[in-house]
C-alpha cells in the first residue's frame, strides 16, 4: 500500500473514530452528571489520571518498537520483524505485570486520600482495579499488535476496532446508568467490552501477519535501545497531561473541581480529536520518508503539512473561542451542585489547547525522526514550568492557577521546538515557521474579536447554539481562506497542485 492510500485509510478511520468519540465524549459526562453527580464523575476522573502515571512502566517500548519497525517493514524483511516483535512481546508481559503491582498498590492507598460522600473505601478501592484493568489488557494482548499496525501504517485497524468499543461502552452506560445501577458494577461490566476488543485485535492479527512469527528464538533487543529515551519523555509526558487533576485532586481537595475541568476538557478533546483525524498515521509516513533518506521529500510533505496544520487549527480554535461557553450553558443546564459556567476557565481552556497544539507539526517530525534523548532538556524545563506554577497557584485560583501554569509551560515548548526541529532534522532557516505561527496566533485573535463585536452570544436553545456554530464557521472559513490567498499563495499553490496531481494519476 502507498503513502498516500494508507494515509487516506488512516484519516478516514480516524475521521470515524473521532466522530464517534465525540459523541460519546458529550453523551458519558452528561449522563454522569445526572445520574451519578459531579462528585462521582471527578473521583472516576482523578482515578483514571492517576492510572495514566502507570502507563510510564513501558519504559518507551511502542515508540521504540515502532520507530525500529520502520526499515524492516519498508523491506518487507519478515524475519527482522519477527525478531523486533518477539522481543517486545515478553517486555510487554513483564511491563504488564509491574503495572498490575501498581494499580494493586494504589487501590489501597487512594481510598484514604479522597472524602467520597456515597461510597466506602473499599469500594473506591475495587473500582481502581477495575479503571486499572483496560491498561492490564493492554500489555498483556494488545501492544505489540498495536505498535505493528501503527508501524505498517494500518492504524486504520485500531481505530475502527477502538470505534466499536466506544459505541458498545457508550451504549451501556446509558442503558445501565438509567437504571441507577452502582458505579463499581457499571465499571466492570465495561472491562468485558475492552475484552472484546482485545480478541478482535488478536484475531485480525492472526489473519493479517500470519508469516510473522511471535516467539522467534532470535529476539532482537539492540534495536529497543531507545525505548530508555522514550521513557523519559514519557515521564514528562505524563506530567504535562495529568499533572492538573493531580493538583486540583489534591490541593484543592474538591472532586467537584475536577468534574468542572473534565466537562471543559471534554470540549477540547473533541476539537483535538478533530485535528487528530488529519494526524493519524502521518508519523509512521514522516518515518519512513526519514528512514529512506529522501530529504526533498521530507521538506516539501513538512511545509505543505504545516500550511494545511496551521489553518485547520486556527479555523478549530477560533471557532471554538467563541463557542464554547453558551454550550457549556446548556449542557451543564439542571446540574446545581456546582457553577459549571465559568468564561474565564473557558477562555484559559481554549488558549491552552491552542497553544498545545501549535507544535504538533514539529513534535510529529522529533518522533518520526527518533530524536528522544535529544529532546529531553527542553522536555524537562516544560515540566518544570507546569510543576512549579501548578503547586504555586492551584491552591489560591483552582482551576485558573492550574491552566496558567499548562500555558506558560506550553509557551516554552512552543518557541523552543521549532529551532530544535530545523536545526537537528531540516536543517534549513527555521524562521518560517515562526511567522507561520505568529501570523496563526494573530488571525484566530483577530477574528475571535470581530465576532465578539458583531455577533450575540446568547442562545437558549441546542438549535439556536448549533445555527450560531454554523454562522461562525462560515465567517471564520471565509477570513482563514481569504487570508491564504493574500498572504500564503505560494503555499496554498503547492498544495492544490499536488491535490490536482494525486486525482490525476488516480483517474
Amino acid at each position: 500500500m502507498s503513502r498516500t492510500k494508507a494515509f487516506i485509510h488512516n484519516m478516514a478511520a480516524s475521521a470515524i473514530l473521532q466522530v464517534v468519540n465525540m459523541l460519546s465524549g458529550i453523551i458519558v459526562p452528561r449522563i454522569m452528571l445526572i445520574y451519578y453527580g459531579s462528585e462521582i464523575n471527578g473521583l472516576v476522573s482523578s482515578i483514571v489520571q492517576f492510572i495514566s502515571y502507570f502507563n510510564v512502566v513501558e519504559a518507551g517500548l511502542g515508540g521504540a518498537v515502532i520507530f525500529s519497525l520502520y526499515k524492516p517493514l519498508a523491506d518487507r524483511n519478515v524475519s527482522a520483524i519477527s525478531n523486533i516483535v518477539t522481543a517486545a512481546k515478553g517486555l510487554y508481559y513483564k511491563t504488564g505485570v509491574f503495572f498490575s503491582v501498581l494499580v494493586l498498590i494504589l487501590a489501597s492507598i487512594y481510598p484514604f486520600m479522597v472524602t467520597v460522600t456515597d461510597k466506602s473505601p473499599w469500594q473506591v478501592a475495587l473500582l481502581v482495579i477495575i479503571l486499572g484493568a483496560n491498561g492490564v489488557l493492554d500489555f498483556f494482548v494488545m501492544a505489540k499488535y498495536t505498535t505493528l499496525f501503527t508501524a505498517d501504517q494500518r492504524l486504520y485497524v485500531i481505530s475502527l476496532a477502538n470505534c466499536v468499543q466506544t459505541i458498545f461502552i457508550t451504549a451501556i452506560i446509558v442503558i445501565l446508568a438509567r437504571q441507577q445501577i452502582d458505579i463499581v458494577v457499571l465499571r466492570a461490566i465495561l472491562v468485558m467490552v475492552i475484552l472484546g476488543k482485545a480478541c478482535l485485535i488478536r484475531w485480525y492479527a492472526g489473519r493479517h501477519y500470519a508469516m510473522i512469527n511471535y516467539s522467534s528464538e532470535t529476539p532482537n533487543y539492540t534495536v529497543l535501545e531507545k525505548r530508555w529515551d522514550v521513557l523519559y519523555l514519557q515521564l514528562l509526558g505524563a506530567v504535562q497531561t495529568a499533572t492538573p487533576v493531580v493538583l486540583l485532586t489534591f490541593l484543592a481537595k474538591d472532586l467537584k473541581l475536577v468534574s468542572v475541568y473534565v466537562v471543559y476538557n471534554m470540549v477540547l478533546s473533541g476539537v483535538n480529536g478533530i485535528l487528530g483525524i488529519f494526524m493519524n498515521g502521518l508519523q509512521a509516513g514522516f518515518g519512513e520518508i526519514i528512514a529512506k533518506g529522501e530529504i526533498s521529500t521530507l521538506h516539501r510533505a513538512y511545509n505543505e503539512f504545516q500550511f494545511i496544520y496551521y489553518n485547520l487549527m486556527g479555523m478549530a480554535f477560533t471557532v471554538t473561542f467563541v463557542t464554547i461557553q453558551p454550550f457549556i450553558r446548556l449542557y451543564t443546564d439542571g446540574i446545581t451542585d456546582i457553577d459549571y459556567n465559568v468564561p474565564v476557565i473557558a477562555g484559559l481552556f481554549v488558549v491552552s489547547s491552542l497553544l498545545y497544539n501549535l507544535k504538533t507539526p514539529q513534535g510529529m517530525l522529533t518522533l518520526a525522526a527518533g530524536l528522544y534523548r535529544e529532546q529531553r532538556v527542553q522536555l524537562t524545563i516544560q515540566s518544570v514550568i507546569l510543576l512549579v506554577l501548578g503547586l504555586c497557584l492551584t491552591s489560591e485560583y483552582g482551576i485558573v492557577g492550574v491552566l496558567i501554569a499548562v500555558i506558560a509551560s506550553n509557551v516554552f515548548r512552543d518557541v523552543e521546538i521549532p529551532y530544535f526541529v530545523h536545526k537537528f532534522l531540516l536543517r534549513e532557516s527555521y524562521i518560517n515557521t515562526y511567522k507561520n505561527m505568529i501570523l496563526c496566533l494573530s488571525i484566530s485573535a483577530t477574528v475571535i474579536f470581530l465576532i465578539k463585536q458583531c455577533m450575540s452570544t446568547e442562545v437558549f436553545s441546542y438549535t439556536e447554539w448549533f445555527l450560531y456554530l454554523v454562522q461562525v464557521i462560515a465567517v471564520v472559513v471565509i477570513i482563514f481562506a481569504i487570508k491564504s490567498f493574500i498572504l500564503e499563495w505560494n503555499a496554498m499553490q503547492d498544495c492544490l497542485m499536488r491535490i490536482r496531481i494525486k486525482i490525476t494519476k488516480r483517474y
